[in-house]
């Protein structure tokens, strides 16, 4: 999943979940659940993310939602499978040739 995030050092919830394409309340409940999510808050309470929560909350998107695992499973797999982000990185590179060379086909046919 290829995130279209500017680099900053924080990023608002908004931003996170439009990036995600989820609702701002799944954000809020992930963070809950996953203790490796931890934002910084202001004090009215408005999170910012950094870089390094967005790269936890995409490992918890790639397993809860296109693998399909529980928050239990998502959970026990992040903490017993260290090689999480080294597939999730690999797997942003693949669909990044795939469609590459999927716009090289539709040029050649054009």
């Amino acid at each position: 999943m290829k995130l279209n995030l500017p680099d900053k050092l924080y990023y608002s919830i908004g931003e996170v979940a439009r990036a995600f394409d989820v609702n701002t309340s799944l954000i809020r409940y992930w963070e809950q659940e996953f203790p490796i999510i931890k934002p910084k808050k202001n004090k009215k309470g408005n999170r910012y993310f950094t870089p390094e929560d967005i790269k936890n909350l995409q490992m918890i998107y790639h397993l809860v939602k296109e693998k399909g695992y529980t928050l239990d499973g998502a959970r026990i797999a992040l903490t017993t499978n260290s090689k999480i982000s080294e597939t999730i990185t690999i797997i942003d590179r693949l669909e990044f040739i795939k469609a590459e060379l999927t716009k090289l086909k539709n040029s050649l046919n054009d």
